[in-house]
């Protein structure tokens, strides 16, 4: 009966030290999703700003191609309107 009592004893503690570390591994997963969550929330802005970037330097670009007197470049604005 004791042998009965001190197994029973045993299994409770070893349940509940799997059943608490199985909590702490779950809270710790669930910090990396909202770490990685926040991360990818920084990408997209990250690749936002980036493109909006881009697109400014492109619309730069093209401003000083219309500035320029390079005679290749002013054939290429002629045949660009022409096409519209």
């Amino acid at each position: 009966m004791v042998t009965v009592a001190i197994v029973m004893f045993s299994i409770i503690t070893i349940f509940g030290i799997i059943t608490e570390y199985m909590k702490d591994n779950n809270k710790v997963k669930a910090k990396m999703l909202n770490v990685e969550l926040e991360l990818e929330k920084v990408k997209q802005q990250n690749f936002v700003v980036e493109t909006e970037k881009m697109r400014l330097e492109l619309e730069k670009m093209k401003l000083d191609y219309t500035k320029t007197e390079d005679p290749v470049m002013l054939a290429i604005q002629q045949d660009k309107t022409k096409m519209l």
